[in-house]
């Protein structure tokens, strides 16, 4: 039989809520993986319209555009994972394309000519999530995990 919780123990305990879902790699997919990804949060309690839902949808649909653009292998899907972890946020998006992988975070990118319309997407990435990486998926492909710390985003709202 387990004891009963103290009142130290009641403060370690952290909720871990987890939406997973999968999703066609087309533009309407990656529409799509960032409108149920903000319901979840919603429902969760990250309000739409706060900076950390507006955060996280910015970061949803960059990295699902990514995958469906870079990661796109025929006739396989993305993936959406959305974790609350206590007080932070972990999305990652999946794709079966392990060879074509983003750089580091905070690796040096080539130059890029001024008009080029495609080669920002990771910096948006790097500029809105408090971390970023790029993880191995087994058996294969790639997982881009960004995290927002929930507590630092809500303190900057109420200043």
């Amino acid at each position: 039989m387990t004891a009963p919780p103290t009142s130290a123990t009641r403060q370690a305990l952290v909720t871990v809520r987890v939406f997973t879902q999968r999703f066609s790699s087309t533009p309407r997919g990656a529409r799509l993986a960032r409108r149920l990804a903000l319901h979840q949060l919603d429902t969760w309690g990250v309000p739409h319209g706060s900076e950390a839902s507006d955060t996280a949808a910015l970061l949803v649909a960059e990295l699902a555009a990514n995958a469906v653009t870079h990661g796109r292998v025929p006739g396989r899907d993305f993936e959406v994972t959305v974790k609350l972890l206590g007080r932070t946020l972990r999305i990652e998006v999946s794709d079966t394309r392990g060879e074509r992988r983003p750089p580091n975070p905070g690796a040096p990118r080539p130059a890029m000519p001024p008009l080029a319309e495609t080669g920002r997407g990771m910096l948006l990435v790097e500029a809105l999530a408090d971390r970023w990486e790029v993880l191995d998926r087994i058996p294969v492909g790639k997982t881009v995990v960004a995290e927002l710390d929930l507590q630092r985003r809500r303190a900057r709202t109420s200043l």
